[in-house]
This record gives C-alpha cells, sequence and structure tokens, in this order.
C-alpha cells in the first residue's frame, strides 16, 4: 500500500478562519485517502519552535512514499520560510519521498497520486 504524509498549518493557528470547520475538511480530505487505498496521516503544524520537530517527528515516523504540503504553508506570502523550511526536512528526513502540492484543501489525494 501506498502511504502519503499531508503537511498543513494548523487551521486552529490562523486568525479570522473557521478553524473547526476548515479542521473537518481536512478530516474529510484524509479519509478520501483510505477509499483510494492509501495510507495516509496528517501532521499539522504552526509557525513556532515547535515546527521543526514535529514535522521531523512525523517524516521518520516511516518511510513516505509522498508527502503533500499545503497550499496555507505555500501560498501564504509570510509563511515563505517555513515552507523552505518544510521543503528542506522532507529532502533531509524523507528523501526517497516524492513532494506534491495540492491547490486546495480537496484535491490532496489527486495530488499525491501524480507521484504514486
Amino acid at each position: 500500500m501506498s502511504s502519503a504524509l499531508i503537511v498543513g498549518y494548523d487551521p486552529q493557528a490562523i486568525p479570522g478562519v473557521d478553524g473547526e470547520a476548515l479542521r473537518a475538511a481536512l478530516d474529510a480530505e484524509l479519509a478520501r485517502f483510505g477509499e483510494h487505498g492509501i495510507d495516509a496521516a496528517m501532521t499539522l503544524i504552526v509557525f513556532d519552535e515547535s515546527a521543526e520537530s514535529t514535522l521531523v517527528a512525523s517524516l521518520t515516523k516511516q518511510p513516505w512514499d509522498v508527502v503533500v504540503v499545503g497550499g496555507g504553508i505555500r501560498k501564504t506570502e509570510p509563511l515563505l520560510p517555513l515552507f523552505e523550511q518544510i521543503v528542506n526536512l522532507i529532502r533531509r528526513h524523507a528523501p526517497q519521498a516524492a513532494i506534491a502540492f495540492n491547490t486546495s484543501v480537496g484535491d490532496s489525494v489527486e495530488s499525491a497520486q501524480r507521484w504514486l
């Protein structure tokens, strides 16, 4: 079975966003991976000193086939340093994994499938 790690920004840490609704959408997308026969896990991070250790723990939990980096991290200009950190941590701690990028919460499965 193929495996995917989805890395996203913790919706509870985004000011002015309905974090519960966004988390529900993320959980629904995570469930879709199982429907496609993909073993998937999600790691939600915030831009603080915990980001690196949280991500490294997830990246080294198992050998992932693909790591999907969410648009909330990639498309938010103030998070550019975090995005760079994530890409470099993936290269260092999961070098066997392809790196994929989604365009929205609802297409992470398709983003992963491009590389599986």
